[in-house]
């Protein structure tokens, strides 16, 4: 499996501080025991208004990482015996023991240290994609999409206020997106003793696009206007760039945090868009060269044959 992986992250435009933290990791650039080939990808959102909410993003996705030293025993292992966990479970089971560790130690942090104070907290969602299978887990409003053809197949559920609303049959989705109350969460990394991890278990395939990101974007940018991007194509550092721009374009009222990892992309597609990039750069000024050196030997051409002209 190859992927084309990559996150960017922004302040945005009306915040100070960029609360927001990111983890990607791949075998090519970590040392992973977990798996051979796939990664780890890891958003987390630190609360607003809340003390320290960089503290408890950084510490969220850096527990989280900590996964990576975990190894699960090969088929043809002797390690393996009947009492041993499914895949599935193995990896579902990583993950919520990740969160309840990042969780326990904010928490511990909070009751020993936050006095008189709203106490540190964070969103939490990771994705460790293997070969035809992506394992998630989630706390909170940071939000994934799994990406297939121009459509959106999955997406996991926020953790807020208004999402209940919506759930209960109390509140529709437009007017939950437009509803002031949408940052309130109803989970959340440590500000709470105990959490519920929600898990998830997609199966991407070539040319699935996986996307992760805080809701500065997803309160920024539509899903259909999300869509529209994505479906633009280009790299992944490309689409996380202009869906991180578009939202800045449509106030940048918070961080934005975006990951995108595509499945097997297409290698001559990669190529020529990287090529379109290229030149869209640096095409103008070329031209501008090439201009210049017509222009030179025209010039000079006149001149010698005017020069000769003239000896008459």
């Amino acid at each position: 499996m190859k992927l084309d992986v990559a996150g960017v992250s922004d302040k945005g435009r009306k915040k100070d501080k960029n609360e927001d933290y990111y983890g990607v990791y791949t075998p090519q650039d970590t040392d992973i025991k977990l798996f051979k080939e796939g990664a780890l990808l890891v958003v987390a959102d630190g609360l607003g208004g809340h003390i320290a909410g960089n503290v408890a993003s950084k510490l969220a996705v850096s527990m989280i990482k900590d996964i990576l030293q975990e190894s699960f025993p090969e088929e043809n292992s002797d390690e393996i015996d009947k009492s041993a966990p499914s895949p599935e479970e193995f990896y579902f089971n990583l993950l919520r023991e990740a969160f309840r560790k990042a969780n326990e130690s904010i928490y511990k942090t909070n009751k020993d240290l936050v006095k008189g104070a709203r106490p540190m907290g964070t969103t939490a969602l990771a994705l460790i994609l293997l070969p035809g299978k992506a394992y998630l887990a989630n706390v909170g409003d940071s939000r994934a999409y799994h990406i297939r053809n121009g459509e959106i197949l999955e997406r996991t559920e926020d953790h807020s206020w208004v999402d209940e609303q919506v759930k209960l049959g109390l509140m529709s989705r437009e007017d939950a997106q437009k509803d002031s109350r949408r940052h309130m969460l109803t989970r959340s990394i440590g500000t709470h003793s105990e959490i519920e991890v929600d898990v998830y278990k997609w199966f991407p395939v070539s040319g699935d696009i996986l996307l992760l990101c805080t809701d500065g974007l997803v309160n920024m940018v539509s899903d259909d206007r999300i869509l529209e991007i994505v479906n633009e194509g280009g790299t992944a550092q490309y689409i996380a760039q202009r869906l991180v721009d578009e939202a800045n374009a449509n106030g940048g009222k918070d961080n934005i945090t975006v990951i995108v990892a595509i499945v097997d992309p297409n290698p001559l597609k990669q190529r020529l868009f990287k090529l379109k990039q290229w030149w869209d750069k640096r095409g103008y000024t070329i031209l501008k060269i090439l201009a210049l050196l017509v222009y030179g030997f025209i010039a000079g051409s006149i001149g010698f044959f005017l020069r000769d002209f003239l000896k008459f």
